[in-house]
């Protein structure tokens, strides 16, 4: 059987500062983002953990209005890709019959293609995302994208001991690509670094990690 898979996948990796809130306005940075991988020659374009939104967007989530808004500006993204450009990984609330919840969508061919959900809400710190949101019910396969299966753990998905990135590989996954919101520490870096290599080792994946940056009221990320 001849493989139809391509030899290589060019990825954009997005590290940028979302405004909480500003649904408009990341709309339009994520598209500003889209037109330049278009012009480096990406397949494929990774924004950050609930970048329409903004992170962490706390109690905005529980407003019906804001998370519609966040829906509407993913249906935009996703008809932006009928171009032939690049697909887009992208963090947006998504509301649905299993709850609200922190997710991934995955835009091609001027369509929406997938989305996973966040399944390792972290509870401690600033975090505390099990307030408003509802973990995903299951631990979904990879997402075939133009031929290359893409596994998409949300942050904490890859730091706790659920097992999610080996689970996406014995699934089939190729790469995994973690959208983040992970805030800045004195030595947080080496701490990521070690997360991600774990992750590596154990599922003999590569891995592509994007991570906010800048700041939103206390938090710094990096």
């Amino acid at each position: 059987m001849t493989s139809t898979a391509p030899d290589s996948l060019r990825i954009a990796v997005a590290q940028l500062n979302p405004t909480v809130g500003d649904v408009a306005g990341n709309l339009a940075l994520a598209r500003k983002v889209r037109a330049e991988a278009a012009q480096a020659g990406a397949d494929l374009v990774l924004f950050t953990e609930l970048f329409v939104a903004g992170y962490p967007p706390e109690d905005l989530v529980l407003k019906p209005a804001f998370v519609t808004a966040c829906e509407r500006a993913v249906e935009e993204l996703a008809a932006d890709t009928a171009d032939g450009g690049p697909g887009i990984v992208i963090g947006t609330p998504l509301r649905r019959e299993s709850g609200l919840h922190n997710s991934v969508v995955v835009l091609d061919g001027g369509r929406q293609i997938a989305e996973r959900y966040k399944i390792d809400l972290p509870n401690y710190g600033e975090f505390d995302e099990k307030r408003v949101f509802q973990a995903g019910p299951d631990i979904p396969g990879p997402v075939n994208f133009r031929g290359v299966r893409l596994g998409l753990p949300i942050c904490e998905d890859i730091w706790g001991d659920l097992g999610i990135c080996e689970t996406l590989a014995e699934s089939g996954a190729e790469i995994l690509l973690v959208p983040n919101g992970s805030p800045y520490y004195r030595g947080k870096v080496d701490v990521r670094q070690q997360v991600a290599i774990r992750q590596v080792i154990e599922t003999d994946l590569p891995l592509v990690y994007a991570n906010q940056v800048g700041g939103q009221d206390e938090l710094v990320f990096d």
